[in-house]
Parts: structure tokens; sequence; C-alpha cells
């Protein structure tokens, strides 16, 4: 608990305050044009988080996808077309709505929704990260090929229209993957003295 009242009183910092509000209106604008969602936005701003220190860049682009998920609903309510993947099925309530006159009062139950949800994930967050994190320290040989063999059944069956050829350039992905130095134990593997 002490680690979180802490984490809070980094965020009451008007330095940070600025941050999080210019990020959560570039969120908004950003998340109403269609086509371009949060996480696009996110990776196509991390390269001018640089320059901060981790907890500005962090809470910016923390508030850009979250704004961006609720500004997804903007257009999805007024015009019919949804500014970000999660607001499609908003649309098909709010756009409705909008055309019958209440487009304020179904913008503002999506606003009120993207706060509840995005507070309760959080909530569920701070309790569920260490559990998940002590659970992931036990990991072992097994648990990851048991994780390799789930992650290429899930590109087997997730892409196209033959599970075998998505296999097939699933495993040929893998064995690329094995060439090179391996990213936790800095074992060079296939590399022949060549780097």
């Amino acid at each position: 608990m002490e680690a979180f009242l802490g984490g809070m009183a980094l965020l009451l910092d008007p330095k940070i305050l600025l941050v999080v509000f210019a990020g959560t209106l570039l969120g908004i604008v950003v998340g109403a044009l269609p086509g371009i969602s949060g996480s696009t936005t996110t990776a196509l701003l991390l390269p001018f988080t640089i320059t901060m220190g981790p907890v500005p860049a962090i809470a910016f682009l923390g508030a850009i996808y979250c704004a961006a998920n609720f500004g997804g609903s903007i257009t999805a309510i007024l015009v019919n077309s949804p500014g970000d993947p999660s607001a499609s099925a908003t649309a098909f309530d709010g756009y409705p709505m909008a055309v019958r006159g209440e487009a304020g009062r179904a913008l503002g139950m999506s606003a009120v929704a993207s706060a509840i949800g995005g507070i309760f994930s959080v909530v569920v967050l701070i309790f569920a990260a260490p559990l998940l994190a002590r659970m992931a320290y036990s990991f072992g040989p097994p648990e990851y090929f048991a994780l390799a063999v789930f992650g290429l059944s899930m590109v087997a069956m997730t892409g196209g229209d033959s599970a075998v050829k998505n296999l097939i350039a699933g495993a040929f992905g893998v064995m690329l993957a094995t060439v090179g130095q391996d990213i936790t134990t800095g074992v060079e593997r296939y590399t022949f003295g060549i780097y």
C-alpha cells in the first residue's frame, strides 16, 4: 500500500498533472480521428518521450492511450464512424441516440463508462500485478515450451484460410528467431562466429 501512496504522491506534482492533461487532450483528439488508435499514437509519440523522465513519459503515454479509447466513441456516437476499434460497439447504441437528439446523453454515458472501466482496471492491476509477477518467476522450461506451443497454435488458427500454411509460417518465424543472441541468457545461437 505504501508503494501505491508513493506513486500517487508522484502524480500530484504540477508538472506531471500538466503532462497528463496534455496527453488526455491529445488522446481525445487522436481517438476521434478514424483510423488512428491509441496504441498507434502511443507508438508514434514514443520517441518524443526520450527527453522526459520515466514518470512523466509513462504518465503522458498512458493518458494518451486511455483518452484515445474514450475519444473514439465521440465520432462513433456523432457520425456513426468509430474513431478507435474499441468504440465499434458504441456506434450500435450511441448513433441512434444521437439521431433522436440525445447525443449529449450518449457522450456522457460513454465518458462515465470509460472512467469506471479505467478505474476498475487499475484497481485490478494493482492487486493482480504482484501475483502475476510471482507466477512468472516460477516459469521454467516446461511452461515456456507450453507457452510457445500455445502461441504457434494460435497463429495456426487465427490467420488466413489454411491452418497448415499458418503453422509453417509461424514455425519459420521461430526458426529465424533462434539465430543470434538469446535475449534472456545472452548465449550466441547458430551464429558460427559471425556477429
